[in-house]
């Protein structure tokens, strides 16, 4: 299958104020066996600075490509990623791991944790990555309330505590973009809340965009806006 991006680059004259995320016309396609499988077709989304956009769609939708994509964990197929005005295809690796480790937080719907260190040696990875001062770890974990769960093996954590350990690690570091997939998913009401309240602080008190694929009324309330992902395209 041939796909081509309408995307063009803005005149030089121009002054152009960038979105903190923008994909213009973007495909994904897979291949599955002698199939071609489209995940997104021709995809449009600007984010502001500072917004925190929910976005729906059901399963298979391809929000999860569309995060993916936005983190540099993929490439499109056709079409434009950018983060602040840069093409994330133009990124070479040690600049994409740079974004990575710098400007992003990422919240997986897995944990995306390494079982055998504990709750806080999993925390200080993910600020040392990011140069920041590891011991804001168990001020991090505390404010999640974990902070009786700090020396236990993430391995031997339930789901719930295993989610609110990975966005704990993702808030502490402070990021100007936040990409979250499901991040309520395994919570009780009381810590949605929670988790709430930190991305609207992230965004009043450090200016974080912050960007959640969901499921939950509650994040879709409390957003600025909401997207839905439908076949691949976004709808406003």
């Amino acid at each position: 299958m041939e796909v081509r991006s309408l995307y063009r680059e803005p005149e030089r004259q121009e002054q152009v104020e960038w979105g903190a995320l923008e994909l213009h016309d973007v495909f994904k396609i897979f291949r599955a066996g002698d199939n071609d499988v489209v995940a997104l077709r021709g995809l449009d989304l600007r984010v502001d600075q500072g917004e925190l956009v929910a976005v729906l769609g059901p399963s298979g939708s391809g929000k999860t490509t569309f995060l993916h994509l936005a983190a540099g964990l993929d490439q499109p197929s056709a079409g434009e990623v950018r983060v602040s005005g840069r093409s994330l295809a133009r990124l070479d690796d040690s600049e994409l791991a740079e974004y990575r480790a710098n400007e992003l937080a990422l919240v997986f719907q897995n944990g995306n944790l390494w079982p055998n260190l504990t709750a806080r040696e999993n925390v200080s990875v993910s600020l040392r990555l990011a140069n920041r001062d590891r011991g804001a770890a168990d001020e991090a974990l505390a404010h999640f309330g974990l902070a009786d769960r700090a020396g236990h093996r993430a391995g031997t954590l339930s789901g719930g505590e295993q989610q609110r350990v990975t966005i704990a690690a993702a808030a502490a570091r402070h990021a100007p973009l936040v990409l979250a997939d499901e991040p309520t998913a395994e919570l009780d009401e009381r810590n949605e809340e929670v988790v709430l309240e930190e991305f609207r602080r992230l965004r009043r008190d450090f200016g974080a965009t912050v960007v959640v694929v969901t499921h939950s009324p509650a994040v879709a309330a409390t957003a600025d806006r909401v997207v839905e992902i439908r076949d691949g395209r976004a709808f406003v």
